[in-house]
């Protein structure tokens, strides 16, 4: 049966071609969304490599003062002031804070391949693992150790790691960035399985994690992090606001929760994403409609031809699986055309690990479910009509 049904899909395969285009768009549609969906949800699931959990965020908005003019006392001041408060557990400086829009990118040289790695990188001081709960995978923190040493100490992420030092533990390596007066060099201390600052959704990039100290460092930062006691309300905004105001009046504070500027990120991830499905949604819903409408002209075209399969004995469960076979089968062929047009995708790796084999297979897989579950849906009627009709009648039908 496969066989016939085969050589009849081809020979109306004029009149199928704007249903096979149909249906070919349908299933890029959902794949797109599919791969996109897929590949949040592997990235959610994967490690970001901090807690934030109980952790505020300060920016420090100084006006038209200079970053370099501030005076490395005003850190140390901070720092202890608010140190004072209860609530308070920790507190660090970082340059930007996590779940923000800012990027701090710095081209490493690899003291190995001579390949130059582009690397994010945030400077952060020594209680940033206490304030954002990390974990090390080797090595250690920088702390009072690494005062007045040749080098300058940096935390890489694996990928950074293994990107600077392939093949070799980038542990206790040295490394130099910039060339003669401005050139640094840093020398490896610790590793961390991962650091994506920006939230869940982030894809893994190499990163850096650098030592601040304000009285050694010639940056400045404008962003204070602190660990807070469990359940502290947002209440005590008004009261952190204060105690900052007793520093530095002449400064203004921003100050946010981790666990509301997470959701912000999430929120600006998910919101084009969700738009962009509604959309697809409302072209499937059309696309149904054309599959329905074409479907319907079809069987009526075949009208005489369903009379005669009746008359020599066919049943009304045989026309009703052969217009829904029928329909099934157009949409496999369909789908395939689009099969071998996605999957040059991973193959090239134009999209990089945002379409990785996992996804792919998951997209796919989730696409023709959608597709065939459409095509299953605007065959049945056209293929219930199609088997209720009377040898007869079909018969004498122009």
């Amino acid at each position: 049966m496969l066989r016939h049904l085969l050589r009849l899909t081809w020979k109306r395969k004029s009149r199928h071609l704007m249903l096979s285009l149909e249906i070919l768009l349908a299933f890029v549609i959902v794949f797109g969304i599919a791969a996109f969906g897929l590949r949040y949800l592997q990235l959610y699931r994967e490690p970001i490599g901090f807690d934030g959990a109980d952790t505020w965020s300060v920016t420090m908005q100084m006006g038209e003062t200079p970053s370099q003019a501030i005076s490395p006392d005003v850190y140390d001041t901070l720092r202890r002031s608010l140190l004072e408060l209860p609530e308070v557990r920790a507190v660090t400086f970082v340059t930007h804070p996590p779940y923000s829009n800012s990027v701090w990118t710095v081209d490493y040289r690899s003291p190995l391949t001579g390949a130059s790695v582009a690397v994010h990188s945030l400077e952060a001081g020594d209680d940033l693992p206490d304030v954002l709960g990390m974990r090390l995978a080797a090595g250690r923190w920088f702390g009072a150790a690494d005062d007045g040493q040749d080098a300058l100490p940096v935390v890489l992420e694996a990928r950074a790691a293994a990107a600077l030092f392939p093949g070799r533990s980038a542990l206790g390596q040295r490394f130099s960035i910039g060339e003669h007066g401005d050139a640094r060099t840093f020398r490896v201390i610790g590793l961390v399985d991962a650091f994506r600052d920006r939230g869940p959704l982030m894809s893994p990039v190499p990163f850096a994690l650098t030592r601040f100290t304000p009285h050694a460092t010639q940056s400045r930062v404008s962003t204070i992090l602190l660990r807070v006691a469990p359940g502290t309300p947002r209440g005590f905004e008004a009261k952190l606001n204060q105690r900052l105001k007793a520093v530095r009046n002449d400064w203004g504070y921003q100050i946010a929760p981790l666990a509301s500027m997470r959701a912000s990120m999430l929120k600006q991830y998910l919101v084009p994403l969700a738009v962009v499905a509604v959309i697809a949604a409302f072209m499937l819903v059309m696309v149904a409609f054309g599959l329905f409408g074409v479907l319907w002209q079809n069987t009526t075209r075949r009208i005489p031809e369903i009379g005669l399969r009746r008359a020599i004995g066919a049943r009304a469960t045989d026309i009703y699986r052969q217009i829904v076979v029928e329909q099934l089968l157009l949409g496999s062929l369909a789908m395939g055309v689009g099969l071998v047009l996605l999957v040059q995708l991973p193959l090239t790796g134009a999209l990089g690990d945002t379409l990785n084999w996992s996804v792919f297979a998951g997209a796919v897989g989730l696409s023709m479910a959608v597709i065939y579950l459409l095509s299953l849906a605007c065959s049945l009627y056209p293929g219930w009509r199609a088997s209720r009709l009377d040898p007869a009648a079909a018969l004498h039908y122009e």
